[in-house]
């Protein structure tokens, strides 16, 4: 929906609540206590309660704003600006839009909506016809690195490693001016190291065991056609990675330019995959239009982050 359409929808504090509300409805509360599934609204407490053992839920428990005392207008205010636009927002850019005075919480809200949405697309598997590869992405040296020498290459302080996967089945009907693939899904995984065993694992955890995959030579996945119904590994030179690994590197490169468009500053490392995790999300349902919002409020409510909250150095804004 476009802005006015979400003005008029909803226009206050009670209607956001009333929209949460629903889709907690819909997909129902399970008793943390007892596993019950009946249960009572009680509007005065603005809770749920069992009908079994008679705890209570509250209606942001269990959710994205559990702990959070940020209004519900707040984040279905920032679900639809995270969702009506391909790119991002940077969280001092949502702050100025919502008014608030301090940056912390909004921060803390950003990174939770974006951590559910990697929670989200964790559910699904790749299939079929998978490129995979890793990518470095430029982030603030690590303090136990800071005024030590600068490495070259693959173990340099200042990247950080990310490995890319994507559903690229080829097309039936190729056409001029089109690559011969098309996407499928996207997955990224922010890694320490990039050891065979590290890729595995991660191969492991996203990749079905029946899907056929393609990747360069290099060592670090030699290991994976023990998990996949066949592995291509072949010679790529740089003038031929578009062909060989088309959607893989177009999303590699599409994912920087996002962190271009948000941070002024280098980003700390541990706080790179929330960035992934969004532009992952919305890849993946790049078709869905106007329902994108209406997904993103479903995750937001079936989903629990495991955010910690820090004390974020404004310095490194996003």
């Amino acid at each position: 929906m476009n802005l006015l359409q979400f003005i008029q929808e909803y226009p206050d504090e009670a209607s956001c609540r009333q929209k949460f509300k629903e889709e907690r409805d819909r997909i129902g509360i399970v008793c943390k206590r007892c596993n019950c599934t009946d249960h009572y609204w009680l509007e005065n407490k603005s809770s749920y309660e069992c009908k079994k053992c008679h705890s209570r839920t509250s209606l942001r428990s269990g959710t994205v704003m559990e702990n959070s005392k940020l209004p519900c207008r707040y984040w279905l205010i920032t679900i639809h600006l995270l969702t009506s636009t391909k790119k991002s927002f940077s969280t001092e850019e949502l702050r100025r839009q919502l008014g608030h005075k301090r940056y912390q919480p909004i921060w803390e809200m950003v990174c939770k909506l974006r951590e559910v949405m990697g929670k989200r697309d964790d559910k699904s598997m790749l299939t079929g016809h998978i490129e995979l590869d890793d990518a470095f992405i430029t982030t603030e040296v690590p303090e136990d690195q800071k005024g030590k020498p600068r490495k070259r290459g693959r173990g340099s302080q200042g990247k950080s490693k990310v490995v890319v996967m994507c559903e690229s089945p080829p097309r039936d009907t190729p056409k001029k001016g089109r690559k011969d693939k098309k996407p499928g899904h996207l997955k990224m995984k922010v890694v320490p190291d990039l050891k065979s065993g590290t890729i595995t694992q991660v191969a492991k955890e996203r990749v079905d065991g029946e899907s056929d995959l393609t990747t360069d030579d290099s060592t670090s996945y030699v290991e994976l056609g023990q998990l996949v119904n066949s592995h291509a590994s072949k010679v790529v030179k740089p003038e031929e990675a578009e062909k060989v690994l088309p959607w893989v590197h177009t999303a590699i490169s599409n994912v920087k330019r996002l962190l271009l468009d948000v941070h002024h500053n280098k980003l700390k490392p541990e706080y790179l995959q929330y960035y992934p995790n969004e532009f992952c999300y919305k890849f993946n349902r790049r078709f869905f239009g106007e329902k994108l919002f209406d997904r993103l409020v479903i995750a937001a409510v079936s989903f629990s982050p495991d955010f910690k909250s820090k004390i974020y150095n404004r310095s490194y804004c996003g």
